[in-house]
């Protein structure tokens, strides 16, 4: 066996699926080693009709890619709870054609389903589901502290602009309080 021919040795009857995860619905396109379209099937975001879909494929389905989008938790958790056997995409790391005119959710899932079955998938990471809130948290946290930056930064300009002098983070945390001091003076 030469180098790299273990990369194409898959079993003749593998599927491969891709699904394109949108807010409410998505788009699940399975295909065989011959690049064949098998299912193209545009769901809701049900669980019950997305297993309906898949199961009776279930042993065949050799991975299921799901794009990486805000909202892909559910799905990976049920279908991982099911035994399928499924990878995250990282939809900043791959790269379509140059020249596309279009794609489509359609296109999308096919395009996940043949990036995995050639190999070349961009896994993004499963973070563990018990980990998943403090991540979040922690997001978010970064997320509120970078928006106070901005917004004292704004004030600072806007301060420096008007009135031709510098004004600090902590004064301008303290204008609120001056505010509601003198407000209340009437």
């Amino acid at each position: 066996m030469g180098v790299g021919e273990h990369l194409f040795m898959k079993k003749a009857n593998e599927l491969y699926c891709g699904i394109d995860l949108q807010s409410n619905n998505n788009y699940v396109v399975i295909i065989d080693n011959d690049n064949k379209r098998i299912i193209e099937k545009k769901l809701p975001n049900e669980f019950s009709k997305i297993l309906m879909i898949l199961k009776p494929y279930q042993k065949k389905i050799a991975g299921i890619v799901i794009e990486s989008t805000f909202n892909w938790y559910w799905l990976v958790d049920v279908l991982m709870e099911e035994g399928f056997k499924v990878r995250l995409a990282n939809p900043a790391a791959i790269v379509q054609y140059n020249g596309l005119k279009h794609t489509d959710d359609r296109y999308d899932s096919f395009w996940l389903a043949h990036l995995l079955r050639l190999g070349l998938l961009k896994d993004g990471y499963i973070y563990p589901k018990e980990l998943r809130k403090v991540r979040d948290l922690m997001r978010k946290r970064i997320q509120l502290v970078q928006n106070r930056t901005t917004h004292i930064l704004s004030i600072q300009n806007l301060y420096a602009r008007n009135l031709s002098k510098k004004i600090s983070s902590n004064e301008i945390k303290k204008l609120r309080q001056i505010w509601f001091e003198s407000s209340f003076r009437i």
